[in-house]
């Protein structure tokens, strides 16, 4: 049976819980929060009836007043809240023209080298070519023995090549990966891709100490010259236009035999004008050196020269990119200069 303290506290909670909700102010919100749950509030002057009360009544009694202060108290904490939202949204409202459109801020552009660098790898990989890469930090072993690159071999001058002491340096170029995945890899077939940033000492106008290279790798049973005009056909429609034509000349690479430089038909004239800056009127714009995995390679590996044969080929993204887009200076590149990447 309810005693009449706790009938009281019911009614207690009833018009407190009215109080609370029909506050308009936090300093309203406060003041019926002290008037009901303060040192001298109503449900400390109910509470203080419980001293002369038996044990068991006194427990029971207690615990409902548990629950009234904490639901009176979760009342006050929802209504604090909602008039702190009430109040932000009100100074929002008149210090704000939320029917003004939004600020529009402008994309960044894709830089043009990579966006260079996606369309090449997209075609390769179309091509069956699979990415892989390497350290930039490379031994010499990588580097240039491997690809059949003696010790008197000028591209190992110290003018060339940054050494970081006598068989480690910044990699010259991305063969050392192709090299490092034959080790892994002792059963051909072979198709994969190279690329990254690659280290030379050179610095003008068209080169650059640092730029980047991508180089294809395609070694199986059976591959010929034929298969490697048939890719760079391909990659040169797809980089350039569809009626772009390529040249192979005869050349020198010590990790290809035969090796060719590999020119593509001039997109900016028809070769009869005597004043074109790509193609000096020649027709012809070389982009980049190829050949047939010279057998020195293959034998560094470890893999059978007589059963497999292969062929490799590298471009660099600087070189293809300042020809698609009419870039005269390399350094352009890499200056972050808004006014030229905002061309792009």
């Amino acid at each position: 049976m309810q005693t009449d303290l706790e009938s009281d506290l019911e009614l207690l909670k009833e018009q407190g819980l009215n109080a609370l909700k029909s506050c308009q102010t936090t300093e309203q919100l406060h003041f019926v929060k002290a008037q009901y749950l303060g040192k001298k509030g109503e449900l400390k002057k109910v509470l203080s009836s419980l001293v002369s009360m038996p044990a068991e009544l006194k427990s029971r009694v207690g615990k409902l007043a548990n629950e009234v202060q904490d639901c009176l108290l979760l009342a006050f904490n929802e209504q604090e809240t909602c008039l702190k939202t009430s109040t932000t949204n009100t100074k929002l409202k008149s210090s704000v023209d939320i029917s003004v459109p939004g600020r529009s801020f402008p994309l960044g552009n894709i830089h043009p080298l990579n966006e260079t660098r996606d369309v090449i790898i997209a075609v390769l990989e179309k091509l069956g070519f699979v990415k892989v890469v390497g350290p930039e930090i490379e031994h010499d072993f990588y580097n240039f023995e491997a690809l059949n690159i003696p010790k008197s071999h000028p591209s190992r001058d110290m003018q060339d090549t940054f050494y970081i002491d006598n068989d480690v340096m910044l990699r010259t170029h991305t063969s050392p990966v192709q090299i490092r995945t034959m080790l892994l890899k002792k059963n051909p077939p072979l198709k994969i891709m190279s690329f990254g940033r690659v280290y030379r000492r050179d610095d003008d106008i068209t080169h650059s100490p640092m730029f980047h290279q991508i180089e294809g790798l395609f070694i199986d049973e059976n591959v010929s010259l034929a298969d490697l005009k048939g890719s760079l056909e391909t990659l040169a429609r797809n980089i350039f236009s569809s009626d772009t034509k390529i040249r192979m000349r005869p050349s020198y690479f010590p990790f290809t035999e035969p090796s060719i430089e590999v020119d593509v038909s001039c997109f900016l004239c028809d070769s009869s004008s005597r004043a074109c800056r790509i193609c000096k009127s020649t027709g012809w714009i070389e982009i980049l050196g190829a050949g047939m995995v010279d057998p020195e390679v293959f034998r560094a590996c470890g893999y059978d020269s007589e059963r497999y044969q292969g062929f490799a080929f590298g471009l660099g993204v600087e070189r293809i990119a300042m020809l698609r887009y009419g870039v005269t200076d390399i350094r352009l590149f890499y200056e972050n200069d808004l006014r030229f990447l905002r061309q792009f």
